[in-house]
């Protein structure tokens, strides 16, 4: 396929499955990946909506200037549509957004003009009211207005909400997406009701947003959540929120990368972490799609800085930013690797291994050399034995396949401990630890516990 520009290319999105990061919830969870647009965000759809808009409207013409408040990937979208038709850009942007995004922006020759985030909407240092100064002072200036702008959640509306109805053939229980202007959630979400109003519509809100909350308070995830309520916002489309500490979105936004391969923004991490919670709450055979919004590569210089990281209160060193692996090397003791179980042993031997190595749950396995993570079978517990085994004594000769439980639930070596942490809860105490294919050990929150505890310091 040959397109005539960029601005072609813009949508048809693909939808993905989340397979890993979802694991641990009964649903499995689509991303729409808009960071695949050739802006990098959810933004192209609008960008050339609202250009196309004031154009017919007459408000641009050739030559003209537009100017805009973006937290840059407005900018992006609209940039590039400017590229194409000779349009002058200036861009105005909050001081909390990353230097990535600023150098993005005047990469395509825009000129950047940075103001204070700490301040009211309403102060004329803001970059909302930075941006009408600058587009009435410069000569056939125009400001697109994303938050006033019909065109943005109507772009939405024609755009995003009939592709995901297409891709899913109608099967969707659940759409969740930041809200930010609130085109993206007010258009397709509209869109989807319309087809089907048992479409749960779900937006996922930073901790301080207005949206979600009572007052406006200062946060770090970029791009989504408001200090007002704008007019391009219909909050009759939305069912329910669900709020996102900074630090929710941040780890989530790296275990997006290392689950999914999926490098993706704060916003992005954002709407992940509310679509698992989401989703602990429908059956397996619900679909939930989330949408990510943008792409990782403008924020390599914070959420994906360990130091920045680390002095913003979001990781320390033996806590989640260490690895399952190093919890496990720093494991004291002469246990095996991967103290285990075969299925035709009696339940009676497998208690006394259980008190033997003073473990109390292990992985039933096909074989004694562990080849692959398709080599376990199940699992067992010493307080489930023990339970049955005091109703009836003859549970003790039975064998360990007739009563063995499902198998542990399996993380990644490479996993951080906050993750695994995520995974070990009162009813699985204990994950098996694979490293690719392989099960190289068991973690239980008593290891944690002692890591941290004694674990080198920061």
């Amino acid at each position: 396929m040959i397109v005539d520009s960029l601005v072609g290319l813009v949508g048809e999105t693909p939808l993905v499955r989340m397979t890993r990061f979802s694991a641990s919830v009964p649903p499995t969870l689509i991303a729409k990946v808009e960071w695949l647009n050739p802006g990098g965000s959810v933004k192209d759809r609008i960008g050339i909506a609202m250009i196309e808009a004031a154009e017919r409207a007459g408000h641009l013409r050739p030559g003209g200037t537009i100017v805009e408040p973006t937290s840059g990937n407005t900018g992006a979208g609209l940039a590039i549509v400017a590229a194409q038709r000779g349009y002058r850009c200036v861009f105005v942007m909050p001081d909390k957004m990353s230097q990535e995004k600023i150098n993005l922006l005047r990469a395509y020759g825009a000129e950047v003009v940075v103001c204070p985030t700490a301040v009211e909407p309403d102060d004329p240092r803001s970059y909302y009211r930075t941006a009408e100064r600058l587009a009435a002072e410069i000569p056939g200036g125009f400001q697109p207005n994303q938050y006033a702008n019909d065109a943005n959640p109507e772009a939405h509306y024609r755009s995003t909400g009939p592709e995901l109805w297409r891709q899913t053939g109608g099967d969707i229980d659940v759409f969740v997406t930041g809200v930010g202007t609130g085109g993206t959630i007010s258009g397709t979400g509209r869109y989807l009701k319309e087809q089907n109003p048992d479409v749960v519509v779900v937006g996922a809100d930073p901790n301080g947003s207005l949206y979600s909350g009572e007052e406006a308070r200062p946060y770090l995830v970029e791009g989504v959540g408001e200090d007002f309520i704008p007019d391009t916002f219909d909050p009759s489309v939305v069912d329910r929120y669900v709020t996102v500490s900074d630090r929710d979105a941040f780890l989530t936004t790296r275990r997006l990368a290392r689950d999914e391969g999926m490098l993706v923004g704060g916003s992005g991490g954002l709407a992940a972490w509310a679509a698992l919670q989401v989703a602990a709450e429908h059956p397996p055979d619900a679909t939930i799609v989330v949408l990510l919004p943008d792409s990782g590569r403008n924020y390599l210089s914070k959420i994906f800085n360990d130091e920045w990281m680390a002095a913003n209160g979001f990781l320390d060193k033996k806590g989640v930013a260490a690895r399952v692996a190093e919890v496990l090397a720093a494991r004291r003791g002469d246990l095996p690797a991967i103290v285990h179980v075969h299925p035709d042993e009696p339940v009676r031997e497998a208690i006394a291994t259980l008190h033997r190595y003073g473990v109390s749950q292990m992985p039933v396995v096909k074989r004694d050399r562990l080849e692959s993570r398709d080599d376990v079978l199940g699992s067992i517990a010493e307080r489930g034995l023990l339970d049955r085994a005091y109703r009836d004594t003859g549970v003790l000769d039975q064998t360990v396949g007739e009563l063995m439980d499902e198998p542990l639930p399996m993380v990644d070596a490479r996993d951080t401990v906050d993750h695994a942490m995520a995974v070990l809860t009162a009813q699985a105490p204990a994950v098996l630890v694979c490293q690719g294919p392989m099960p190289v050990g068991v973690l239980t929150r008593a290891d944690v516990l002692d890591f941290l505890l004694e674990g080198p310091e920061a």
